[in-house]
């Protein structure tokens, strides 16, 4: 395995340094784009049990959990439903800030990319924070008026992108789940394993909102223009947004906040697969997304089931007591009292023992 590849998961470099839109490759057609795709990877190796889930992803643009951040508002559109603002913490350094404590991204996030992080998974990072911004409204997203002062937002979190030029023809373009077939193992591409566990750790998390943006095809080792002009050697394909996570339901886009991220009531007794008969991940989607019920191969439960395996419960419980779900209402639209760290815990561990003990076929259709 290239060292490359395993340091821009593991240590070094995972993140970028901004959150600002990474650069596509000069003239890259959809031809060109789907022949990367075919020759992508979607896991590299990581050290389970050694990856601190307290801290994230490391790096030098990387935050401390609870770090206080200060920064200057930055009056940009933001894309999606939930609150969120872009703010500047140096020049050349603006970051895309979620934020409120009823938004269930501010918890979600957190939960499922450090999962997909710690397991080999390509996400982008994000860190729960407390910001001050200069120059914010009390609610940016709602009041998009530059304020006076400094406001402080104690339920928030900010996103690095993960380290990689974009591979796409067209703005925004990311990846459908079913691209994933396409992916061909005698062309240098990932094995059926590792995209079927994929496929299963995305319906473990309960990634509802998988419509193509909040997926992306990124470059790890840069974008090849010098060596060979509009082609990439190691395309990696990866989960951009993981906010609608931890949930279950929702088909319209308005409902996913508070019934699809980060919903104990939910979520908790969700059951991995969707019957007894065949290993057919409960994952269902919103009206956009492109991931539902995924039919799993024995060697794809295998591949994640041996990852989660290798979670202590130590890990376990600094993922959710980070990722403040102590403080989420454990059925979201009734703002009853939180779930306890060790309850999503519990849960956690009851679903990866579901996975543990199925039995899947050796060949799916």
């Amino acid at each position: 395995m290239a060292l490359g590849l395993l340091t821009a998961l593991q240590g070094c470099a995972p993140i970028a340094s901004s959150s600002a839109p990474r650069p596509p490759l000069e003239s890259l057609t959809e031809m060109s784009r789907l022949e990367h795709i075919r020759r992508a990877q979607v896991w590299n190796a990581t050290d389970v049990g050694a990856m601190d889930l307290r801290a994230g992803p490391p790096g030098v643009h990387a935050f401390s959990p609870e770090q206080e951040v200060a920064c200057d508002y930055v009056d940009e559109k933001q894309g999606g439903s939930t609150p969120k603002f872009s703010c500047l913490l140096k020049q050349g350094d603006d970051v895309k800030v979620k934020y409120g404590a009823d938004n269930g991204e501010v918890y979600a996030a957190v939960l499922g990319s450090r999962l997909f992080w710690a397991l080999g998974f390509g996400a982008d990072a994000f860190y729960p924070v407390r910001v001050t911004c200069r120059g914010c409204s009390k609610d940016p997203w709602n009041e998009k008026a530059q304020g006076q002062g400094q406001v402080a937002f104690e339920s928030s979190i900010i996103e690095r992108k993960m380290e990689g030029a974009t591979l796409e023809s067209r703005e925004d373009q990311g990846w459908k789940w079913s691209e994933l077939d396409s992916v061909d193992e005698s062309a240098g591409g990932a094995p059926r394993a590792h995209r079927d566990a994929l496929k299963l750790l995305a319906s473990l998390v309960e990634h509802i909102d998988s419509k193509g943006v909040q997926q992306r095809l990124i470059c790890l080792s840069g974008d090849g223009r010098q060596e060979n002009p509009g082609q990439c050697d190691q395309p990696f394909l990866m989960v951009h947004d993981l906010g609608v996570t931890f949930g279950s339901g929702g088909l319209l886009s308005r409902h996913l906040n508070d019934v699809g991220a980060a919903n104990f009531k939910t979520w908790a007794p969700q059951t991995v697969f969707r019957d007894e008969g065949k290993c057919v991940g409960s994952v269902s989607r919103s009206l956009t997304g492109t991931l539902n019920h995924p039919e799993i191969s024995e060697g794809g439960r295998q591949f994640l089931s041996d990852l989660l395996e290798q979670l202590s419960d130590r890990q376990l419980h600094d993922l959710f007591e980070v990722a403040r779900v102590d403080q989420r209402p454990r059925n979201p639209r009734r703002d009853d009292s939180p779930a306890s760290v060790d309850e999503w815990v519990d849960a956690f561990k009851r679903k990866r023992e579901e996975i543990k003990t199925r039995r899947c076929p050796e060949e799916t259709l």
